[in-house]
Parts: structure tokens; sequence; C-alpha cells
């Protein structure tokens, strides 16, 4: 049996992930491949807030929030209350994060040259088709598509019971016909 799409991601992201995550210990850090975008954006902005972070890292608020918190118990960030709006939090890089940086950019050009011999290694850039796959799913999303699937299903199922009916009062036209002609001769 074929691996559904869902259980072909989980498992190269496990490979990837896995792969990468080594790489970072050998390079003597205590850090996970999750906490990349986050640091990536407060490379680019800082402070950010949550909501900056998940927009600059293209993640989702709930994500964006939980490996903020990992990374803060990892001692990677620091979270402040705003200037301006206590409630909300102002994300910067502590310095044990920014002690790092040097280390994790080698590590991340390591990662990219890994990511470009494995693309060469593809008869189709596995990178090209993410993209495109990213980009289909802006234009309409996967849970749209599933819900077209289940109301194509739910209209085959109806159809073809309503065949399966149809044929059985055809069968029963033609029983009843045939029992009548032997009836009668």
């Amino acid at each position: 049996m074929t691996p559904g799409l869902g259980t072909q991601l989980r498992h190269l992201l496990e490979l990837l992930d896995g792969a990468v995550e080594e790489a970072y210990a050998s390079a003597g850090l205590r850090y996970r491949p999750r906490f990349t975008p986050v640091m990536r954006a407060l490379m680019a902005c800082e402070p950010s807030t949550i909501g900056q972070i998940a927009e600059s890292a293209k993640i989702s608020q709930p994500a964006a929030t939980q490996t903020v918190a990992l990374m803060v118990k990892e001692g990677l960030i620091v979270s402040e209350p705003g200037t301006d709006d206590s409630r909300q939090r102002q994300i910067r890089l502590s310095p044990r994060g920014r002690a790092m940086l040097s280390k994790l950019r080698d590590c991340w050009k390591a990662t990219q040259m890994a990511a470009d011999s494995l693309d060469a290694s593809l008869p189709r850039p596995l990178s090209q088709s993410l993209d495109e796959a990213i980009k289909a799913l802006s234009e309409e999303s996967f849970g749209s598509r599933v819900t077209k699937a289940r109301a194509s299903l739910s209209g085959a199922g109806t159809r073809s019971a309503k065949s399966a009916a149809g044929k059985r009062r055809a069968e029963s036209g033609k029983n009843a016909a045939k029992k009548k002609r032997t009836g009668d001769a």
C-alpha cells in the first residue's frame, strides 16, 4: 500500500530535520530546526511581536507562539512586555542566542548546500515542487479541495445508489413480466 501524502511529508520532514538537528549537535549547538524561522525573523527585525514573527517566518501565529515559548525556555530569546501595550510581547535575541549566530550561519550554509545537492539528484527539484504546491494551495486551500472531493463522493454515492435502485426495479419488472408470461403459457 502506498503511503498517503501526509505520511510521506511527515517522513520527509523526519529525515530532513533529524539530519539537520544532528548537524547542529555536531557543531556544539543546542538548537532545533523549528527555531530557524523565528531566529531568522528576529535577525531581520528586532524586537518583533509574535504576529510580526509569524508573518515574517510564514508560519501560523499558534506555531510562532509555541516556538517562541520553547526558545525562551532554552534561553535563546527573551520576551518582554511591549512599551505601548504590555499585553503584546516584544521578542528579541538573548545574549546566548546572539552568540550562536556565527555557528548557525555556518550550519545554514551547509544545510543549503545539502538541499541544493538533494535538488540536483532528483529528476525535478524538490524545492520547485514545494514552491508550486504552496502556490497552488494559496490559490485553493487543501480544505477546499477536501470539501469538493467529499461532495463529489457523496454525489457519486447518491448517483450509484439511485442507479442500483433503478436496476433493481428494472430487474423486478422483468421478472414479474417473465412470471406472468410463464404463468399464462
